[in-house]
């Protein structure tokens, strides 16, 4: 299956500035996409990271500076289906994880993320397209909805973890199985357990 892979180059996950510098980010967003980009490969898609700068990296890269939605939008109008979309912070998914996305039957599969936002998805329909302000998965529901289709939603915490919150980083530590979490740990991260709550230190 034909995947493309959204990857901003240029200043990554920008709410990590409290624990990680400008150049860990771009490093540590990097490691995740490579893990993302095993378990598609691993799953048997065909990945192509959409990034907003070029990027040397072992897969084929389409540059393409616009907002996140028209980069999909372009590449959803232009290519045959079915075709998937998964977000490049998702270093929690696994070869097993990105099949059983690719396995559900349906003209619209979605994954939603936390906090209402849509992680990955598998169109099997020319007419869809996505909308990824807000509250993306109710977005992305209605619009199947308008071309007639039922969407499925796959449940899948590997898939619905995306990585943009310090907080966020026990839970690579904890479930992460590929470079992101050996990143962390290299660099000084472990877990911290502080009034019954998980977190983490450097």
């Amino acid at each position: 299956m034909r995947v493309f892979v959204p990857f901003d180059a240029s200043d990554p996950k920008t709410r990590l500035d409290p624990v990680l510098g400008t150049d860990e980010r771009l490093s540590f967003a990097r490691a995740m996409l490579t893990d993302v980009l095993a378990a598609i490969e691993g799953a048997g898609g065909d990945p192509t990271v959409v990034a907003t700068e070029p990027i040397d990296i072992q897969v084929p890269v389409t540059v393409d500076e616009r907002p996140l939605q028209d980069a999909v939008n372009d590449r959803l109008a232009e290519t045959v289906v079915p075709t998937a979309v998964v977000m490049s912070d998702l270093p929690l998914v696994t070869p097993e994880t990105i099949d059983r996305l690719f396995s559900v039957d349906g003209a619209v599969v979605l994954a939603p993320g936390r906090s209402g936002g849509t992680n990955a998805f598998v169109t099997r329909h020319p007419d869809f397209r996505v909308d990824y302000h807000d509250a993306s998965i109710r977005d992305h529901r209605a619009i199947a909805a308008a071309i007639e289709v039922d969407p499925v939603e796959v449940d899948s915490y590997r898939l619905g973890t995306d990585i943009d919150e310090p907080a966020d980083l026990a839970e690579v530590l904890l479930h992460g199985e590929g470079g992101a979490a050996e990143w962390l740990r290299e660099r000084g991260f472990e877990i911290a357990i502080a009034d019954g709550r998980v977190g983490v230190e450097r």
